[in-house]
Protein backbone atom coordinates (compact mmCIF):
# COMPACT_ATOMS: atom_id res chain seq x y z
CA UNK A 1 0.00 0.00 0.00
CA UNK A 2 1.17 3.53 -0.76
CA UNK A 3 1.38 5.88 2.22
CA UNK A 4 -1.70 8.02 2.89
CA UNK A 5 -1.13 11.50 1.38
CA UNK A 6 -1.29 14.31 3.91
CA UNK A 7 -2.25 17.25 1.70
CA UNK A 8 -4.09 20.30 3.04
CA UNK A 9 -7.05 21.81 1.20
CA UNK A 10 -5.99 24.03 -1.69
CA UNK A 11 -6.78 27.66 -0.86
CA UNK A 12 -5.73 29.99 -3.69
CA UNK A 13 -5.18 33.69 -3.03
CA UNK A 14 -7.58 36.23 -4.49
CA UNK A 15 -5.76 37.35 -7.62
CA UNK A 16 -6.73 40.22 -9.88
CA UNK A 17 -6.68 38.70 -13.35
CA UNK A 18 -5.72 41.19 -16.05
CA UNK A 19 -4.07 38.85 -18.50
CA UNK A 20 -5.39 37.27 -21.71
CA UNK A 21 -7.71 34.95 -19.75
CA UNK A 22 -9.08 33.64 -17.57
CA UNK A 23 -10.64 36.85 -16.32
CA UNK A 24 -11.98 37.60 -12.85
CA UNK A 25 -15.13 35.56 -12.30
CA UNK A 26 -18.27 37.34 -11.15
CA UNK A 27 -19.07 36.54 -7.47
CA UNK A 28 -22.59 35.59 -8.56
CA UNK A 29 -21.12 33.08 -11.02
CA UNK A 30 -18.94 31.47 -8.36
CA UNK A 31 -21.98 31.26 -6.11
CA UNK A 32 -24.05 29.69 -8.90
CA UNK A 33 -21.45 26.98 -9.40
CA UNK A 34 -21.72 25.95 -5.74
CA UNK A 35 -25.45 25.16 -5.99
CA UNK A 36 -26.59 21.54 -5.50
CA UNK A 37 -25.69 19.18 -8.33
CA UNK A 38 -28.65 17.49 -10.00
CA UNK A 39 -28.76 14.90 -12.75
CA UNK A 40 -27.93 16.00 -16.28
CA UNK A 41 -31.24 14.50 -17.50
CA UNK A 42 -33.28 15.92 -14.62
CA UNK A 43 -36.28 17.83 -16.04
CA UNK A 44 -35.24 20.92 -14.11
CA UNK A 45 -31.76 20.78 -15.57
CA UNK A 46 -33.16 20.30 -19.08
CA UNK A 47 -35.26 23.42 -18.56
CA UNK A 48 -32.13 25.31 -17.51
CA UNK A 49 -30.40 24.11 -20.70
CA UNK A 50 -33.19 25.60 -22.79
CA UNK A 51 -32.69 28.94 -21.01
CA UNK A 52 -28.93 28.67 -21.50
CA UNK A 53 -29.39 28.09 -25.21
CA UNK A 54 -31.50 31.26 -25.52
CA UNK A 55 -28.87 33.21 -23.55
CA UNK A 56 -26.09 32.01 -25.88
CA UNK A 57 -28.24 32.98 -28.86
CA UNK A 58 -28.60 36.47 -27.38
CA UNK A 59 -24.85 36.81 -26.77
CA UNK A 60 -24.10 35.74 -30.35
CA UNK A 61 -27.11 37.66 -31.72
CA UNK A 62 -28.37 34.65 -33.64
CA UNK A 63 -31.52 32.63 -34.13
CA UNK A 64 -29.52 29.54 -35.10
CA UNK A 65 -31.27 26.46 -33.74
CA UNK A 66 -27.94 24.62 -33.45
CA UNK A 67 -26.55 26.73 -30.63
CA UNK A 68 -25.11 25.17 -27.50
CA UNK A 69 -22.18 24.97 -25.08
CA UNK A 70 -19.50 22.36 -25.77
CA UNK A 71 -18.43 20.62 -22.54
CA UNK A 72 -14.82 21.70 -22.95
CA UNK A 73 -12.81 24.95 -23.39
CA UNK A 74 -12.61 27.20 -26.45
CA UNK A 75 -9.95 25.06 -28.10
CA UNK A 76 -12.52 22.24 -28.21
CA UNK A 77 -15.00 24.71 -29.70
CA UNK A 78 -12.47 25.31 -32.46
CA UNK A 79 -12.07 21.61 -33.05
CA UNK A 80 -15.85 21.12 -32.96
CA UNK A 81 -16.26 23.42 -35.94
CA UNK A 82 -13.48 21.89 -38.02
CA UNK A 83 -14.11 18.19 -37.34
CA UNK A 84 -17.82 18.54 -38.07
CA UNK A 85 -17.62 20.64 -41.21
CA UNK A 86 -14.35 19.94 -43.02
CA UNK A 87 -13.99 16.61 -44.82
CA UNK A 88 -10.75 15.09 -46.15
CA UNK A 89 -9.50 16.84 -49.29
CA UNK A 90 -11.65 19.94 -48.87
CA UNK A 91 -9.90 23.28 -49.23
CA UNK A 92 -9.99 25.90 -46.47
CA UNK A 93 -8.72 29.49 -46.76
CA UNK A 94 -7.11 30.05 -43.32
CA UNK A 95 -6.22 33.56 -42.20
CA UNK A 96 -3.16 33.67 -39.96
CA UNK A 97 -2.14 36.80 -38.05
CA UNK A 98 -1.16 35.20 -34.74
CA UNK A 99 -1.05 32.00 -32.71
CA UNK A 100 -4.71 31.08 -33.03
CA UNK A 101 -4.88 31.45 -36.80
CA UNK A 102 -2.02 28.95 -36.88
CA UNK A 103 -4.04 26.61 -34.66
CA UNK A 104 -6.85 26.82 -37.19
CA UNK A 105 -4.41 25.67 -39.88
CA UNK A 106 -3.35 22.73 -37.74
CA UNK A 107 -6.99 21.74 -37.21
CA UNK A 108 -7.63 21.78 -40.95
CA UNK A 109 -4.69 19.52 -41.67
CA UNK A 110 -5.49 17.12 -38.82
CA UNK A 111 -8.92 16.41 -40.30
CA UNK A 112 -7.39 15.86 -43.74
CA UNK A 113 -8.34 19.21 -45.22
CA UNK A 114 -6.13 21.37 -47.44
CA UNK A 115 -5.15 24.67 -45.83
CA UNK A 116 -4.48 27.70 -48.03
CA UNK A 117 -2.86 30.19 -45.66
CA UNK A 118 -3.33 33.95 -45.95
CA UNK A 119 -0.67 35.54 -43.77
CA UNK A 120 -0.75 38.96 -42.12
CA UNK A 121 1.84 40.50 -39.84
CA UNK A 122 1.49 39.93 -36.10
CA UNK A 123 -0.44 42.83 -34.62
CA UNK A 124 -2.31 43.54 -37.85
CA UNK A 125 -5.93 42.57 -38.62
CA UNK A 126 -6.72 40.15 -41.42
CA UNK A 127 -6.51 42.00 -44.74
CA UNK A 128 -9.74 41.60 -46.77
CA UNK A 129 -7.91 42.28 -50.05
CA UNK A 130 -5.54 39.36 -49.43
CA UNK A 131 -8.48 37.14 -48.55
CA UNK A 132 -10.36 38.11 -51.70
CA UNK A 133 -7.28 37.37 -53.81
CA UNK A 134 -7.00 33.92 -52.21
CA UNK A 135 -10.70 33.20 -52.82
CA UNK A 136 -10.33 34.20 -56.49
CA UNK A 137 -7.20 32.07 -56.85
CA UNK A 138 -8.90 29.07 -55.24
CA UNK A 139 -12.49 28.91 -56.53
CA UNK A 140 -12.78 25.34 -55.23
CA UNK A 141 -12.35 26.46 -51.61
CA UNK A 142 -15.22 25.37 -49.36
CA UNK A 143 -14.44 27.42 -46.24
CA UNK A 144 -13.00 30.69 -44.99
CA UNK A 145 -11.60 30.53 -41.45
CA UNK A 146 -10.34 33.47 -39.40
CA UNK A 147 -9.91 34.76 -35.85
CA UNK A 148 -12.16 37.70 -35.05
CA UNK A 149 -10.10 38.77 -32.01
CA UNK A 150 -6.54 37.42 -32.09
CA UNK A 151 -5.68 36.73 -28.44
CA UNK A 152 -1.94 36.54 -29.06
CA UNK A 153 -1.73 40.13 -30.34
CA UNK A 154 -4.91 42.02 -29.43
CA UNK A 155 -5.84 42.67 -33.08
CA UNK A 156 -9.51 42.88 -34.14
CA UNK A 157 -10.41 41.87 -37.70
CA UNK A 158 -13.40 43.02 -39.75
CA UNK A 159 -15.62 39.95 -39.45
CA UNK A 160 -18.51 41.53 -41.33
CA UNK A 161 -16.44 42.22 -44.44
CA UNK A 162 -14.69 38.84 -44.33
CA UNK A 163 -17.99 36.95 -44.02
CA UNK A 164 -19.43 38.94 -46.92
CA UNK A 165 -16.47 37.78 -49.02
CA UNK A 166 -17.12 34.18 -47.95
CA UNK A 167 -20.76 34.48 -49.06
CA UNK A 168 -19.80 36.00 -52.42
CA UNK A 169 -17.52 33.01 -53.08
CA UNK A 170 -19.96 30.41 -51.75
CA UNK A 171 -17.76 29.54 -48.78
CA UNK A 172 -18.79 28.61 -45.26
CA UNK A 173 -17.22 30.93 -42.69
CA UNK A 174 -15.66 29.55 -39.50
CA UNK A 175 -14.98 32.27 -36.91
CA UNK A 176 -12.99 32.26 -33.67
CA UNK A 177 -14.76 34.56 -31.19
CA UNK A 178 -13.07 33.28 -28.04
CA UNK A 179 -11.91 36.75 -26.97
CA UNK A 180 -14.51 38.88 -28.74
CA UNK A 181 -17.81 37.50 -27.40
CA UNK A 182 -19.25 39.97 -24.89
CA UNK A 183 -16.42 42.48 -25.34
CA UNK A 184 -16.94 43.98 -28.80
CA UNK A 185 -19.69 44.10 -31.38
CA UNK A 186 -20.48 40.63 -32.73
CA UNK A 187 -23.61 40.06 -34.84
CA UNK A 188 -23.70 36.48 -36.10
CA UNK A 189 -26.91 36.57 -38.14
CA UNK A 190 -26.50 40.10 -39.50
CA UNK A 191 -22.92 39.44 -40.60
CA UNK A 192 -23.70 36.00 -42.04
CA UNK A 193 -21.34 33.98 -39.84
CA UNK A 194 -21.84 30.24 -40.46
CA UNK A 195 -19.91 28.55 -37.65
CA UNK A 196 -18.62 30.31 -34.56
CA UNK A 197 -17.07 29.32 -31.27
CA UNK A 198 -16.06 31.13 -28.10
CA UNK A 199 -14.91 30.44 -24.54
CA UNK A 200 -16.44 30.93 -21.12
CA UNK A 201 -13.37 32.41 -19.41
CA UNK A 202 -12.80 35.65 -21.31
CA UNK A 203 -15.34 38.50 -21.57
CA UNK A 204 -18.12 36.31 -20.16
CA UNK A 205 -16.21 36.14 -16.84
CA UNK A 206 -17.30 32.59 -16.21
CA UNK A 207 -15.19 29.69 -14.98
CA UNK A 208 -12.96 28.15 -17.67
CA UNK A 209 -13.97 24.94 -19.40
CA UNK A 210 -16.97 25.62 -21.67
CA UNK A 211 -17.25 26.73 -25.28
CA UNK A 212 -20.41 28.36 -26.69
CA UNK A 213 -20.82 27.44 -30.37
CA UNK A 214 -23.39 28.13 -33.07
CA UNK A 215 -23.97 26.72 -36.56
CA UNK A 216 -26.06 28.42 -39.26
CA UNK A 217 -28.60 26.44 -41.31
CA UNK A 218 -26.04 26.42 -44.14
CA UNK A 219 -23.41 24.89 -41.85
CA UNK A 220 -25.91 22.35 -40.51
CA UNK A 221 -26.78 21.33 -44.08
CA UNK A 222 -23.07 20.81 -44.79
CA UNK A 223 -22.75 18.66 -41.67
CA UNK A 224 -25.75 16.53 -42.60
CA UNK A 225 -24.45 16.07 -46.17
CA UNK A 226 -21.12 14.59 -45.05
CA UNK A 227 -19.97 11.50 -46.90
CA UNK A 228 -17.41 10.62 -44.22
CA UNK A 229 -17.84 10.03 -40.52
CA UNK A 230 -17.02 12.89 -38.12
CA UNK A 231 -13.52 12.18 -36.83
CA UNK A 232 -14.36 12.77 -33.15
CA UNK A 233 -17.15 10.84 -31.41
CA UNK A 234 -17.30 13.25 -28.48
CA UNK A 235 -17.50 16.37 -30.65
CA UNK A 236 -19.84 14.93 -33.31
CA UNK A 237 -22.68 17.45 -33.24
CA UNK A 238 -25.16 15.06 -34.83
CA UNK A 239 -24.88 13.05 -31.61
CA UNK A 240 -24.62 15.98 -29.19
CA UNK A 241 -27.78 17.62 -30.51
CA UNK A 242 -29.71 14.61 -29.32
CA UNK A 243 -28.78 15.75 -25.83
CA UNK A 244 -29.23 19.52 -26.29
CA UNK A 245 -32.42 19.04 -28.27
CA UNK A 246 -33.41 20.48 -31.63
CA UNK A 247 -36.21 22.51 -30.05
CA UNK A 248 -37.22 23.72 -26.62
CA UNK A 249 -38.80 20.91 -24.62
CA UNK A 250 -37.55 18.17 -26.97
CA UNK A 251 -36.84 14.78 -25.43
CA UNK A 252 -33.14 14.45 -24.55
CA UNK A 253 -30.98 11.41 -25.21
CA UNK A 254 -27.88 10.61 -23.17
CA UNK A 255 -24.60 11.54 -24.83
CA UNK A 256 -22.19 12.38 -22.01
CA UNK A 257 -22.42 13.51 -18.41
CA UNK A 258 -22.64 17.26 -18.76
CA UNK A 259 -20.57 19.50 -16.43
CA UNK A 260 -23.69 20.38 -14.47
CA UNK A 261 -22.26 22.96 -12.09
CA UNK A 262 -20.12 24.62 -14.75
CA UNK A 263 -23.27 25.05 -16.86
CA UNK A 264 -24.97 26.68 -13.85
CA UNK A 265 -22.06 29.14 -13.90
CA UNK A 266 -22.35 29.85 -17.63
CA UNK A 267 -26.11 30.34 -17.26
CA UNK A 268 -25.48 32.95 -14.55
CA UNK A 269 -22.70 34.78 -16.42
CA UNK A 270 -24.83 35.05 -19.56
CA UNK A 271 -27.81 36.15 -17.46
CA UNK A 272 -25.65 38.95 -16.05
CA UNK A 273 -24.56 39.90 -19.57
CA UNK A 274 -28.19 40.04 -20.70
CA UNK A 275 -29.12 42.17 -17.69
CA UNK A 276 -26.33 44.61 -18.49
CA UNK A 277 -27.18 44.56 -22.19
CA UNK A 278 -24.73 43.77 -24.98
CA UNK A 279 -24.30 47.36 -26.14
CA UNK A 280 -23.65 48.51 -22.57
CA UNK A 281 -21.07 45.75 -22.09
CA UNK A 282 -19.30 46.73 -25.33
CA UNK A 283 -19.30 50.39 -24.23
CA UNK A 284 -17.92 49.52 -20.78
CA UNK A 285 -15.01 47.59 -22.28
CA UNK A 286 -14.29 50.52 -24.61
CA UNK A 287 -14.42 53.06 -21.77
CA UNK A 288 -12.03 51.06 -19.59
CA UNK A 289 -9.68 50.59 -22.55
CA UNK A 290 -9.47 54.34 -23.09
CA UNK A 291 -8.61 54.90 -19.42
CA UNK A 292 -5.91 52.25 -19.58
CA UNK A 293 -4.62 53.49 -22.94
CA UNK A 294 -4.19 57.04 -21.67
CA UNK A 295 -2.41 55.86 -18.54
CA UNK A 296 -0.08 53.50 -20.38
CA UNK A 297 0.75 56.20 -22.93
CA UNK A 298 1.72 58.58 -20.11
CA UNK A 299 4.03 55.86 -18.75
CA UNK A 300 5.73 55.67 -22.14
CA UNK A 301 4.31 52.38 -23.40
CA UNK A 302 3.86 51.73 -27.13
CA UNK A 303 0.98 49.58 -28.36
CA UNK A 304 1.56 46.67 -30.72
CA UNK A 305 -1.77 47.19 -32.53
CA UNK A 306 -2.92 50.40 -34.19
CA UNK A 307 -5.88 52.09 -32.48
CA UNK A 308 -8.24 51.44 -35.42
CA UNK A 309 -7.96 47.65 -35.06
CA UNK A 310 -7.14 47.36 -31.35
CA UNK A 311 -9.16 45.14 -29.04
CA UNK A 312 -10.38 47.15 -26.03
CA UNK A 313 -10.41 44.01 -23.90
CA UNK A 314 -6.85 42.93 -24.70
CA UNK A 315 -4.16 45.60 -24.74
CA UNK A 316 -0.78 44.44 -26.03
CA UNK A 317 2.15 46.76 -25.35
CA UNK A 318 5.86 46.50 -26.05
CA UNK A 319 8.05 45.94 -23.00
CA UNK A 320 10.36 48.96 -22.51
CA UNK A 321 14.03 48.42 -23.37
CA UNK A 322 16.09 47.06 -20.51
CA UNK A 323 13.09 45.83 -18.51
CA UNK A 324 13.09 42.21 -17.31
CA UNK A 325 9.81 40.72 -18.53
CA UNK A 326 9.56 37.82 -16.06
CA UNK A 327 10.83 39.85 -13.09
CA UNK A 328 8.17 42.55 -13.49
CA UNK A 329 5.34 40.05 -13.91
CA UNK A 330 6.58 38.16 -10.85
CA UNK A 331 6.71 41.41 -8.85
CA UNK A 332 3.15 42.30 -9.86
CA UNK A 333 1.93 38.86 -8.85
CA UNK A 334 3.75 38.73 -5.51
CA UNK A 335 3.31 42.35 -4.39
CA UNK A 336 -0.06 43.26 -5.91
CA UNK A 337 -1.73 39.89 -6.54
CA UNK A 338 -2.04 41.18 -10.11
CA UNK A 339 -1.61 38.98 -13.15
CA UNK A 340 -0.84 40.31 -16.63
CA UNK A 341 0.06 38.15 -19.61
CA UNK A 342 3.34 37.45 -21.31
CA UNK A 343 3.78 37.66 -25.07
CA UNK A 344 3.16 34.61 -27.24
CA UNK A 345 4.98 33.37 -30.32
CA UNK A 346 6.69 36.21 -32.16
CA UNK A 347 5.95 38.54 -29.24
CA UNK A 348 7.38 36.29 -26.51
CA UNK A 349 9.66 38.35 -24.27
CA UNK A 350 8.82 41.49 -26.27
CA UNK A 351 5.30 42.40 -25.13
CA UNK A 352 2.79 42.22 -22.31
CA UNK A 353 -0.88 41.46 -22.79
CA UNK A 354 -3.13 43.38 -20.39
CA UNK A 355 -6.69 42.15 -20.27
CA UNK A 356 -9.84 44.11 -19.49
CA UNK A 357 -12.34 41.30 -19.86
CA UNK A 358 -15.79 41.01 -18.35
CA UNK A 359 -15.73 41.51 -14.58
CA UNK A 360 -12.06 42.52 -14.85
CA UNK A 361 -13.00 45.60 -16.90
CA UNK A 362 -13.44 47.88 -13.89
CA UNK A 363 -12.07 51.32 -13.08
CA UNK A 364 -10.35 50.15 -9.88
CA UNK A 365 -8.50 47.46 -11.82
CA UNK A 366 -7.24 49.99 -14.34
CA UNK A 367 -6.02 52.28 -11.54
CA UNK A 368 -4.27 49.42 -9.74
CA UNK A 369 -2.59 48.16 -12.90
CA UNK A 370 -1.24 51.59 -13.83
CA UNK A 371 0.03 52.24 -10.30
CA UNK A 372 1.64 48.82 -10.04
CA UNK A 373 3.37 49.14 -13.41
CA UNK A 374 4.64 52.63 -12.59
CA UNK A 375 6.04 51.43 -9.25
CA UNK A 376 7.57 48.31 -10.79
CA UNK A 377 9.29 50.16 -13.61
CA UNK A 378 10.60 52.83 -11.26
Amino acid sequence: MLPVPTIPAFMPPRRILMGPGPSDVYPEVLAAQSRPTIGHLDPLFVGMMDELKSLIQYAFQTKNEMTLAVSAPGSAGMETCFVNLVEPGEKVIVCRNGVFGERMRQNVERVGGVAVVVDNEWGEPVCPDKVEAALVAHPDAKFLAFVHAETSTGALSDAKTLCTLAQLHDCISIVDAVTSLGGVELLVDEWGIDAIYSGSQKCLSCVPGLSPVSFSPKAVAKLKARTTQVQSWFLDQTLVMGYWGNAAGAKRSYHHTAPVNALYALHESLRLLANEGLENAWARHRKMHLLLRDGLTKLGFKFVVEESSRLPQLNTVYIPAGVDDAAVRKHLLEEYNLEIGAGLGALAGKAWRIGLMGFSARRENVALCLHALEESLA
